[in-house]
């Protein structure tokens, strides 16, 4: 068996492992001390989560980046990394590698070629400019210690299909420093295959006892026909989690995605983490829909009232701007003639409306799982790392960074300046 060794090993050479390489190598540029540094990773072709990001555009960040934003460990907790690397410093890192972002109407920001490749380009560009080095594909099959505590990094010789791969590089890597950037295990067809959560435990570390698909597809029952039979059509709705005696939970407003399975879309993926987790807690969670984002059942009500001779249809399409089987969809379903006079509805008719639109229950089945999820919730809980270099604090040399944190964020570039913010914060610490 073949064996090299370095000074610094990052396993995972996704987003967060590819920023730890690049700002491991700066650091010992600047010191006057060259390291011999290795980012491995599985995959023949890096970059997959990237490159898919965004819909192969790259949501590298959002403009305005707080840990409110996120779940997992406590907010404190994030906030102390995310203001180590801001988006300000995402914007200015990327522009000094060639990279112009631009924002969009929604606040995240994108490469202005957008086009994905050119955020990878940079970053390995970067990371080469750095002096580090990309081994792969180089499966990692196992992490541990010699007898003198320095790192052993073995390497695994089949691919996720059990087939041999092998290459010229050595079998075992010795290094002083670890960098885990190994990812979750959403998206698997990426290479995020959970395996890092087997290298933390091995250290010593915990993991969360849940780990589980977030901005996730949402799955609905037959029951919920009237509203997968409108496949394809979106609408900006508020979607709100309950739990069983009643009380909001949590709410987000923005474009949900109807769909022949249930739910997509922004709104959809955004509440997803905090429902299925509520469910979990308490199996009588509940999750609704308001079409009338920002209205409640009583100035909904009174919106109705003030209609007099207009049709709830035409109200709908025309003030509302909602699609028109979407529009017939709710008027059916509260068993009113939507094409009718609002002024013509019964009392009872237009409060069982007032609900269909502001309080729709949805049958919720389950998630459609981790191959289509953008992100894993659950991990290695911040308070077992060091946050002002991201080292762990059981196991010297060894820092946790990424999405195999317990950490997650909404849609919108957030969870890609997490990986910026925490790989800055590695890599700055071991290369020094």
């Amino acid at each position: 068996m073949s064996q090299t060794e370095a000074d610094i090993v990052i396993i995972g050479a996704g987003a967060a492992g590819l920023m730890a390489a690049v700002f491991a190598g700066r650091a010992a540029q600047e010191a006057g001390r060259p390291l011999r540094i290795i980012a491995v990773d599985g995959a023949k072709k890096l970059g997959a989560k990237i490159l898919v990001a965004g819909g192969g555009r790259c949501n590298v960040t959002h403009y305005k980046v707080d840990a409110d934003q996120y779940a997992g460990s406590s907010t404190n907790a994030i906030k102390k990394v995310l203001r180590r690397f801001d988006a300000a410093q995402t914007k200015a890192f990327f522009a000094d590698l060639g990279v112009e972002l631009k924002r969009e109407d929604t606040g995240k920001l994108f490469p202005v070629t957008d086009k994905a490749q050119t955020v990878l380009d940079a970053l390995l560009g970067a990371v080469r400019d750095a002096g580090a080095e990309l081994w792969h594909p180089w499966r990692v099959a196992s992490l541990g210690r010699d007898g003198s505590g320095r790192f052993v990094i073995t390497r695994q010789h089949t691919d996720d299909k059990g087939r041999y791969v092998d290459n010229a590089d050595p079998d075992t890597i010795v290094a002083e420093r670890v960098i885990l950037a190994t990812g979750g295990k959403a998206l698997p067809r990426t290479g995020s295959d959970g395996a890092g959560y087997a290298f933390a435990k091995a250290m010593g570390h915990t993991v969360t006892d849940r780990v589980f698909p977030s901005l996730v597809p949402i799955l609905l029952g037959d029951e919920a026909s009237h509203l997968t039979e409108l496949s394809g059509i979106a609408s900006v709705a508020t979607l709100e989690v309950r739990s069983g005696t009643g009380k909001k939970l949590k709410e987000f407003t923005n474009s949900t995605l109807l769909t022949h399975f249930g739910l997509s879309g922004p709104g959809a993926l955004d509440i997803s983490r905090w429902f299925f987790d509520a469910r979990h807690h308490d199996p009588s969670a509940a999750l609704v829909i308001n079409w009338l984002p920002g209205e409640s059942f009583e100035s909904a009500d009174k919106l109705l009232l003030g209609l007099g001779k207009r049709s709830v249809h035409r109200w709908l399409k025309e003030e509302r701007g909602f699609p028109d089987r979407l529009a017939r969809m709710l008027c059916d379903k509260a068993g009113i003639d939507g094409n009718a006079p609002a002024s013509a509805l019964t009392r009872d008719q237009r409060r069982d409306l007032v609900r269909v639109l502001t309080d729709m229950p949805l049958p919720v089945t389950g998630d459609r799982g981790f191959t289509y999820a953008e992100v894993t919730a659950g991990g290695v809980p911040l308070d077992e790392i060091d946050l002002k270099t991201m080292e762990s604090r059981t196991q010297p040399g060894l820092y946790v960074i990424g999405e195999i944190c317990d950490v997650d964020g909404r849609i919108g570039g957030f969870n890609f300046q997490w990986a910026w913010a925490s790989g800055f914060v590695a890599g700055s610490a071991a290369g020094k």
